[in-house]
């Protein structure tokens, strides 16, 4: 064992070398920086992959994207077996393992070894896939060469979307039971699940089956064309920002659509036109439209989440299921969509911290788990006791006609939605299939709830570190008297909200605030911003007005 530990920190020495001392923290997102700071790290992820591997005797993911970040950034992120998010003791292993020297590899990988009881002779196998970024395809070698050295094998999916990667891990250690382990499996899934719900039929109205698309110049350009060569002319899409031309996720994309409530560059707005942006790596998603006057209406991951999970419990009700279905929402959630889901559908609600590790593991507390967070990222999770009794009730022959076909249409849309992770490309063929069915335009959607205008800024901060906070990140704890100077700011703003959070992914502090008209929220989002500047020690250009 020491051998191979060894050469792991020879080869690292020799081709991967740690050059610079930048502490970097395995975040929500796994690790996130400038392109240039990551070789090292991610031959050491290479490393761990193969260890995580042998120790839990099945196949790690290990994706590199830095999704809606900028392209010159990169980063990486491990996905577990069943295709979500690492274990917290594993990320602390990826945080130890990517800041010691190069020396120190060996005692590192060793004690990892011994803590977890891994025997080396176990086989390890790690899949891994890549974004289109610049940078990706030499980071992928030095993984590669990550994995080579501890003696793992890997299988190279190339450019693949991140929830492709996610989808195809879930299949590998199921043996198949969740679909085929491979990207045009998962074409081959959603599709058919698609093409079948349609088939079921839906409720003459509005529905429209063209949608014009943003994909951010990036991976999901490339992925949403292969779909709909086996969507066999069931959704027509026209698309922009296909990576032709334009740089990745600079002015388009789903988190450009949210911070700046526009349309993204490149895209021409007409009434009633039902638009959608997906982020650098096709895992975030956001519809949008114009109406008659001119005025943008943004459909954000709060109005997908009501949608779905409206849906679902109309379908569960009326197939006589008896499932405990309930949401997650995190701190950015819209107040009136939270007031909305509880007052007027009557779907529990639970609140998280920002991050979908922590959505995904509280949506397994319900038996059908609905979680999406404001910024499009989101998806569905079935326990086994709710798929087993949506599946009998389906093919049950003494149910009613009407129990039957609401359980069926269940039983098919759990088909289209990928469980394992938020999936641009599924959760758009789910809304489309929900629209459908009701025979919904985007406007009639829209018109379930109204959102409180809000916005949200970046403050740059010399330590975004500084800031901690408490109560599913709603409340600052420190620096000391923050939370007072936001609660009286929140003072004066009728239905007045804010918060402010250290960013999971970038050197900045977020600050959200919402209130009962635009100019109000942008005001207090504005002064909420001088506070965090002034006392969280700002750095460069202080916060401006919107």
């Amino acid at each position: 064992m020491a051998s191979l530990t060894q050469k792991a920190s020879e080869v690292a020495r020799e081709k991967h070398p740690r050059k610079q001392e930048k502490f970097l923290q395995y975040g929500t997102a796994g690790f996130r920086t400038k392109a240039e700071d990551l070789d090292h790290v991610i031959y050491r992820m290479g490393l761990l992959a193969v260890l995580a591997s042998k120790a839990r005797k099945a196949t790690i993911g290990v994706m590199i994207t830095a999704s809606h970040n900028p392209e010159e950034d990169n980063g990486v992120k491990m996905i577990d077996t069943m295709g979500e998010m690492m274990p917290k003791q594993w990320e602390e292993y990826s945080t130890e393992l990517a800041n010691v020297s190069d020396e120190k590899i060996p005692e590192v990988l060793e004690k990892i070894i011994a803590s977890e009881k891994i025997d080396m002779a176990t086989e390890a196998c790690v899949s891994y896939a890549r974004d289109t970024r610049p940078s990706s395809a030499s980071l992928a070698h030095a993984l590669m060469e990550g994995i080579q050295a501890l003696d793992g094998k890997f299988k190279d999916f190339g450019l693949l979307s991140t929830p492709q990667l996610h989808y195809i891990v879930c299949c590998q250690n199921t043996n198949g039971k969740y679909g085929a382990p491979t990207e045009d499996g998962y074409y081959q899934k959603l599709s058919s699940a698609f093409i079948k719900f349609k088939e079921m039929g839906g409720k003459e109205g509005a529905y429209q089956d063209t949608l014009y698309l943003d994909a951010a110049n990036g991976v999901g350009a490339i992925k949403v064309q292969l779909i709909l060569k086996h969507l066999n002319d069931t959704l027509r899409i026209n698309l922009f920002n296909d990576g032709s031309s334009g740089k990745l996720n600079y002015q388009c994309g789903a988190d450009f659509v949210k911070m700046q409530q526009t349309a993204p560059t490149g895209m021409t707005l007409e009434a009633g036109r039902k638009c959608i942006s997906y982020d650098g790596d096709a895992d975030r998603i956001m519809f949008f439209f114009q109406d008659q006057a001119g005025k943008f209406h943004m459909l954000d991951g709060d109005k997908q989440a009501a949608l779905i999970a409206g849906y679902l419990q109309e379908l569960a009700t009326q197939s006589g299921l008896s499932l405990n279905l309930g949401l997650v929402q995190t701190a950015y959630a819209n107040g009136n969509s939270t007031t909305y889901i509880t007052e007027q559908m009557k779907v529990p609600i639970a609140c998280v911290p920002t991050g979908v590790k922590h959505l995904h593991h509280k949506a397994k507390d319900f038996d059908v788990g609905i979680y999406f967070e404001a910024n499009g990222h989101g998806t569905v999770i079935f326990n086994d006791k709710a798929t087993d009794q949506i599946l009998n009730a389906a093919n049950s022959e003494s149910s009613a006609e009407e129990q039957k076909l609401a359980a069926k249409r269940l039983s098919v849309l759990m088909d289209v939605i990928n469980q394992t992770v938020g999936d641009a490309i599924s959760d758009m063929l789910v809304v489309e299939a929900i629209l459908f069915a009701r025979g919904w335009s985007i406007e009639d959607w829209d018109k379930c709830y109204t959102d409180l205008p809000n916005r949200q800024l970046k403050v740059k901060v010399s330590d975004r570190t500084a800031i901690t906070t408490a109560d599913a990140e709603r409340k600052v704890v420190t620096p000391a008297g923050l939370q007072g100077e936001v609660d009286k700011l929140v003072a004066g703003y009728t239905k007045g909200r804010s918060f402010v959070r250290p960013s999971g992914t970038e050197d900045v502090v977020r600050v959200y605030s919402e209130a009962d008209t635009r100019e109000s929220a942008d005001s207090l989002a504005y002064e909420v911003g001088l506070k965090v500047y002034e006392l969280a020690v700002g750095v460069g250009d202080k916060p401006v007005k919107p």
